[in-house]
């Protein structure tokens, strides 16, 4: 399904490209895994070959989707549970199951929360993992630096 030169999501990591398969030993057994390198924070990840279909692992959206983000950053709505242990589960399932528009949803809802009223540091966290997630598959998305989509998201979440 994934090839050398695919730009791919991986739920919690965000967007990266596939670099090389290397056939890697571990704990004795023979595996070929991607080589996933992540543009923010000039990271690798190995996935290993045989479980990429099962991690939630996807092409990056493509401009359409990534240009409708604006709306949903701009001028949606956001309405969490007002129970922050509840938001956050509820928040941390979105993440991981890695759907752009949703991960867009989480970080707009917990930015909105965070500048009336502030968060915890846990909720913090999956504020901060939320924006990286998103501002890695928009730069992936519409090939740009990460600074420029990290400005890009700042223009949008703007609430004045």
């Amino acid at each position: 399904m994934f090839k050398i030169g695919d730009k791919i999501v991986y739920p919690m990591h965000g967007a990266g490209i596939i670099t090389e398969v290397q056939n890697k030993e571990v704990l004795g057994v023979k595996k070929d895994y991607f080589i996933l390198k992540m543009p923010m924070g000039e990271m690798k990840i190995s996935i290993p070959v045989d479980k990429i279909n099962d991690m939630g692992i996807r092409f990056v959206a493509e401009e359409e989707i990534i240009h409708s983000l604006r709306d949903i950053l701009k001028n949606q709505e956001v309405d969490f549970p007002s129970n922050w242990n509840q938001r956050y589960k509820e928040n941390l399932e979105k993440l991981r199951i890695g759907d752009i528009k949703e991960t867009a949803i989480v970080y707009k809802g917990l930015y909105e929360l965070d500048s009336s009223k502030g968060l915890s540091m846990i909720e913090k966290k999956v504020l901060n993992t939320s924006r990286k997630m998103l501002i890695s598959e928009i730069a992936s998305g519409l090939n740009l630096k990460p600074s420029e989509a990290e400005s890009m998201v700042n223009d949008l979440i703007d609430l004045d």
